[in-house]
């Protein structure tokens, strides 16, 4: 007999974006994004924004990129410094960083955690 699909969960999409498996952790999250309402959409929406941009740039779209993260970003703004568990202060600090990057205006920084 053939095993379940596990149910989408949240701790998963962190891990695999953690892991930097962002097209994952963006599949992971839209099943979850599907299901939710309010502010917690609007959050995980932001987050499989990112998820994306970062996929975007692995594969040399730094247009896509940049838009996505923009966005994402912006998606986050009005929730407190930490949100479900996430440093989303850290996270805003970090893409602005890639901004910067992706601007021409610094260092490629590292990616950042969830």
């Amino acid at each position: 007999m053939p095993k379940p699909m596990p149910e989408p969960s949240f701790e998963h999409g962190v891990a695999l974006f953690n892991s930097g498996a962002f097209f994952d952790a963006h599949e992971e999250l839209e099943d979850l994004w599907r299901a939710s309402a309010g502010a917690e959409k609007r959050f995980l929406q932001g987050l499989i924004q990112i998820a994306v941009g970062f996929h975007h740039l692995s594969t040399g779209n730094t247009i896509g990129a940049r838009s996505l993260l923009q966005r994402g970003a912006e998606k986050l703004g009005g929730l407190p410094p930490r949100h479900a568990g996430i440093e989303l202060a850290a996270l805003r600090e970090s893409l602005a960083a890639w901004m910067a990057h992706l601007d021409g205006e610094g260092p490629q920084p590292p990616f950042p955690r969830l």
